[in-house]
């Protein structure tokens, strides 16, 4: 049985095709718009850079910002206890 597209709209093996292609083709759209969203991210990073704000440290915010507040508190008393035992 075929479709108006004239793609088999039958399972195949078990296998609905038109599902499985439907399926695909949703993720690889969704790679697609990672991929472009990537790109705008970069592209940030390299505005904030020749703005003289460092990409890394910047990186390192938002990591923090995505945490608990309990979790953030006590990594960086962690820090602190490392830091003192080696002297820094």
């Amino acid at each position: 049985m075929t479709d108006m597209t004239g793609h088999n709209s039958a399972a195949t093996g078990g296998i609905a095709a038109d599902r499985l292609r439907s399926i695909i083709e949703r993720v690889e759209r969704l790679e697609e718009e990672r991929k472009a969203l990537q790109g705008d991210i970069k592209d940030i990073f390299s505005e904030a850079k020749s703005a003289g704000f460092c990409p890394k440290t910047i990186k390192q915010i938002i990591r923090i910002r995505k945490q608990e507040p309990a979790e953030v508190e006590e990594q960086e008393t962690l820090l602190d206890i490392y830091r003192r035992a080696l002297g820094m």
